[in-house]
């Protein structure tokens, strides 16, 4: 029985995607709710997955087309497809085994096993591509060793193959010429210019002014030292810093309500609920994902949302949900080295918190010169609904917080 693959419905907002690469070809076999293939929106990249499994017999949708909800991007003859087990299993449907996923590859010194069987890893790799993998990697002049595999367990496809080949001819086109003059036009992604568009449209929309203050981490820096290895024991996760400046500016922004305020036409939106914004990078642009309901929050629950975003946005599978809404927002350029900045607004809320590195420098301290580990902090805000006075009290309640964390926990 043949079965549409349709562009499935788009989020609200989103009148239509574009085809950025397809993981399967015609003839491939797809099992259901395999990955497909990615559609680009303004915002995020949306998987297809199989809806049955079987044999793809015709792709009727290219890379690089605009597409709308329910489209037909694909058929799908039904029927079984082996399941892949066994490296004999996995040579039929495409995928490479990697070294050490199957039980009957793995020797110990002890059982005789050691160097010489390792040496030999590369080389059984290749033996256990399909012949349709094979081809490609050939016909490409490739290392499978150095593409990771999107199958189960590992295992590389058909698809991975062509998505590095074409990622290594990107790279290449874009790549500057030693000593030439060349001029290279690459357009922009859907994401790239959807940024463009709401950086433009913050700065001709709102009034923003930024202020700054300084802070002293250095108690935040002893209360890591003392107990990240029981937070991590206890809670599985990493104790960074985000997750102090987050409740350190739910704190403030309880202080100062109209910080955590939008504007909509000539009406100030005050918000009940606080929910936080955590800017992340990744290599298709900047990406905004929503801590909700942050106010009801742990450090360890900060700490594992933030892990989560970052895993999603590293993988592409962020979802417009969770990039949707926000009433505040928080950029640390200090992780690429920046001193000092001016973050943008995220419309339509109305500031933005910037940290920056962590520095060792000196400083007054009861009269007697010390170093000790400071930040800059920025505030961009909207000075349509905040007054300057507030601006520059919420960035002190916030330096505050942080250089008496204890203030978090008396709400004080």
């Amino acid at each position: 029985m043949s079965v549409e693959v349709k562009v499935p419905q788009l989020p609200e907002s989103v009148a239509d995607a574009t085809l950025v690469g397809w993981h399967k070809q015609a003839g491939d076999s797809v099992r259901r709710d395999e990955n497909l293939v990615d559609l680009e929106t303004d915002k995020v990249v949306l998987e297809v997955p199989a809806p049955v499994s079987g044999v793809i017999s015709e792709i009727k949708i290219e890379d690089g087309t605009t597409v709308t909800a329910g489209e037909v991007l694909a058929i799908i003859e039904q029927g079984e497809v082996a399941d892949s087990k066994t490296p004999d299993a996995a040579q039929a449907d495409g995928e490479l085994l990697l070294p050490g996923d199957d039980d009957g590859g793995k020797q110990s010194d002890a059982d005789g096993g050691g160097a010489d069987d390792k040496s030999h890893a590369a080389d059984s790799d290749a033996d256990k591509l399909s012949p349709a993998v094979r081809r490609v990697v050939q016909e490409n002049q490739v290392d499978a060793g150095s593409i990771k595999g999107s199958g189960k367990d590992g295992r590389l496809t058909k698809g991975d193959v062509l998505a590095h080949v074409s990622d290594s001819a990107a790279a290449q086109d874009t790549a500057p010429v030693p000593g030439s003059r060349n001029e290279r036009r690459v357009p922009m992604t859907r994401m790239r210019g959807r940024i463009a568009e709401r950086m433009v449209e913050a700065q001709s929309t709102a009034a923003m002014l930024t202020s700054f203050n300084e802070v002293d981490l250095t108690a935040v820096k002893a209360l890591r030292a003392k107990y990240k290895e029981t937070f991590q024991n206890e809670h599985g996760v990493k104790l960074g810093f985000m997750s102090f400046f987050v409740a350190a500016a739910v704190h403030a922004l309880k202080k100062f309500p109209v910080v955590n305020a939008s504007m909509e036409d000539k009406d100030v939106i005050y918000h009940d609920y606080y929910d936080v914004g955590i800017a992340v990078s990744t290599e298709r642009g900047l990406v905004v994902p929503v801590l909700r309901n942050v106010e009801n929050m742990t450090l360890s629950d900060i700490e594992q949302g933030i892990r989560n975003f970052a895993a999603k946005a590293r993988d592409g599978k962020i979802t417009l949900e969770e990039l949707t809404g926000g009433t505040f927002s928080i950029t640390n350029g200090g992780v690429f080295g920046s001193m000092m900045s001016t973050p943008i607004l995220n419309m339509p809320q109305s500031a933005i918190l910037g940290m920056h590195a962590i520095m060792d420098r000196p400083m007054a301290v009861n009269g007697q010169v010390e170093i000790r580990p400071m930040m800059y902090l920025a505030l961009t805000y909207d000075h349509r609904i905040i007054d300057g006075a507030d601006a520059v009290q919420f960035l002190v309640a916030i330096k505050q917080a942080l250089e008496d964390p204890a203030r978090i926990l008396l709400q004080i």
